[in-house]
């Protein structure tokens, strides 16, 4: 199936299911995805991808400058975003600026539309860094990936780099005292010949434990929407993702779900 990369350091804006008018900011290079989670699902496609293409990160300087002229013009147009989203090409918080990319943005945020929420959509597999958790506390919106209670399925579902623990990871999330959200994408098919299903009784009441555990102040879940690299992924019925949102609310946890 056909895949995307975003081409610009900022683009939108675009109504995202999720969190509404979202201008999007892309701290990846703009000809290849790199990420920590290669998950077989991903709209930007495989990591492998565009293999032999030169890439290069922008830099701060970049972002502040291309983020100040967008939001100059949106003001100007009178449109106002709903929330930034850090998103894009792979993993926002490998940038080694991340943090203070935050910091610029949180400034500009202020003096342009003080009403809009900052977001970051991140796989939680960098949070260990000090930087980048002190990054994530500052943001409106912390949004954490956990696809499953299982580490088997993790492997399979987001093919993690070597190192992976998914018991560092919850040790990690708990370090937000709940300035978080988990997302959660829930999604069946087959991927080399076997079988994959995150929704299966194992991998949703192991999956509860853990977000009981983690305690996001919300859950967002959802299911594929775009074209994947893999053939053979399938949407899973709103109505069953409904079933599971119940789960988590009988929990005291709200959640908010996109089929």
């Amino acid at each position: 199936m056909g895949t995307f990369l975003f081409d610009k350091i900022i683009f939108g804006p675009v109504q995202s299911r999720r969190l509404g008018i979202s201008l999007g900011i892309n701290l990846l290079p703009v000809n290849k995805k790199i990420c920590t989670f290669d998950c077989i699902y991903c709209e930007c496609g495989f990591n492998g991808d565009n293999a032999s293409a030169t890439t290069q990160m922008p830099s701060r300087l970049q972002v502040k400058t291309e983020l100040e002229t967008v939001l100059k013009q949106m003001q100007s147009k009178g449109q106002a975003p709903h929330v930034i989203t850090f998103a894009g090409n792979g993993e926002p918080t490998i940038h080694k600026d991340f943090e203070g990319i935050i910091n610029d943005t949180i400034v500009l945020r202020n003096a342009y539309f003080p009403e809009a929420r900052i977001a970051v959509l991140s796989n939680a597999t960098l949070i260990h860094k000090t930087s980048v958790y002190d990054a994530l506390i500052k943001v409106d919106d912390n949004i954490l990936k956990l696809d499953s209670g299982l580490e088997e399925t993790i492997q399979v579902l987001d093919q993690p780099n070597p190192g992976f623990s998914l018991n560092e990871l919850i040790d990690n999330l708990m370090k937000f005292n709940g300035q978080l959200i988990i997302q959660t994408m829930f999604v069946r098919g087959t991927y080399k010949g076997n079988q994959i299903d995150n929704t299966t009784d194992a991998d949703i009441d192991s999956w509860l434990k853990l977000v009981k555990k983690a305690s996001p102040k919300s859950v967002m879940i959802y299911t594929i929407e775009r074209d994947t690299p893999v053939d053979g992924l399938v949407k899973i019925p709103l109505v069953e993702l409904k079933k599971i949102a119940r789960r988590v609310e009988d929990m005291g946890i709200s959640t908010q779900v996109s089929g």
